[in-house]
């Protein structure tokens, strides 16, 4: 892929997912866990684990 249609593509997933109520964040990430428990391609799988923070869905606790 492009790499500057790849940013066009998570732009547009971003904003969307910043939008998301509290509710709708703890569906949304626990949904991304069951697929990464179920991922069986690493790269995906760890693309999927760590999609909550990347996209600022969970708070970084360090």
């Amino acid at each position: 892929m492009d790499p500057d249609d790849a940013v066009k593509v998570l732009e547009g997933v971003a904003h969307p997912v910043t939008q998301l109520s509290s509710d709708q964040r703890s569906e949304f990430i626990g949904l991304l866990g069951s697929m990464a428990a179920e991922e069986a391609d690493p790269s995906r799988r760890a693309f999927l684990e760590g999609f909550p923070e990347g996209f600022g869905l969970v708070e970084d606790d360090s």
